[in-house]
């Protein structure tokens, strides 16, 4: 009750909270993508510059039960192809906050998530997804994989918001739901690890921040386990469906907000 008194919170603020932290959880373990929902929830329930320095710790409590559930199956060479793009979205990111406001950032991201959404769609039409990610390696995976992945930093630098753009490129990369989700796992971890220094330094995570995400980490647990139950029940197909869902759900709130 303590920690709901120092920032404020009514009880179904804290609600809302603690769900967005459970849907954490499972979308860690199960729709990577649609923690998009919970972005929304902290930025409607606190300060939306605060909301995002409360929620990476969150985050990371998340990627570390998924590494652990699914570290046998990260496919590297994808992983440290991705890096180096990742590094030049961050930097963009940073600049482009610089002078974006909050509309131009949440509509920004808006559009890159629905248009990756719908090239997503119209590959898989094309042709089936293959077995294993071998397409990384070719000449048109590797620019590609730059391309996701300068977008992928610019999105997670900004807003949280790189789940639904390396959902769309693990997905057009031909990834199964057991190797999505392990490299998924690696490389969130990574890239939200590296930033906490910023956080901080920005004043974004201090000890009233940790204390509110000591509290909602207790629910990222279940959620996690909630989907690694559900994952093993989903089939393929309908594991796509509902990562690109989570992504047009997710690039639908920032459009509209």
């Amino acid at each position: 009750m303590d920690t709901i008194t120092l920032w404020h919170l009514t009880g179904w603020e804290f609600a809302a909270l603690a769900l967005a932290a459970l849907l954490v959880g499972f979308s860690k373990t199960a729709v990577s993508g649609a923690n998009t929902v919970s972005l929304a929830i902290f930025a409607a329930v606190l300060p939306a510059r605060a909301s995002t320095g409360i929620l990476l710790p969150v985050l990371i409590a998340g990627d570390v039960l998924a590494v652990l559930t699914y570290r046998r199956h990260a496919h590297w060479p994808t992983l440290w192809r991705l890096f180096p793009a990742v590094g030049v979205g961050v930097v963009v990111g940073t600049l482009f906050l610089v002078w974006a406001d909050d509309a131009v950032v949440r509509t920004s991201i808006g559009v890159i998530l629905l248009f990756m959404a719908g090239v997503t769609v119209w590959r898989r039409r094309l042709a089936d997804a293959a077995e294993q990610p071998d397409e990384v390696a070719s000449r048109t995976g590797r620019a590609k994989a730059r391309s996701y992945g300068v977008l992928g930093g610019f999105t997670t630098m900004v807003a949280n918001a790189g789940g639904p753009v390396m959902s769309m490129y693990l997905l057009s990369a031909g990834f199964r739901k057991l190797g999505f989700l392990g490299t998924s796992a690696f490389f969130f971890l990574i890239v939200n690890v590296s930033k906490l220094p910023f956080s901080a330094g920005l004043g974004l995570i201090d000890g009233h921040s940790l204390l509110l995400d000591a509290v909602l980490v207790v629910f990222v647990v279940p959620g996690a386990f909630l989907g690694k139950w559900a994952v093993t029940r989903i089939n393929q197909r309908l594991f796509e469906r509902l990562v690109i869902a989570a992504t047009v759900v997710g690039g639908l709130q920032l459009l509209l907000a």
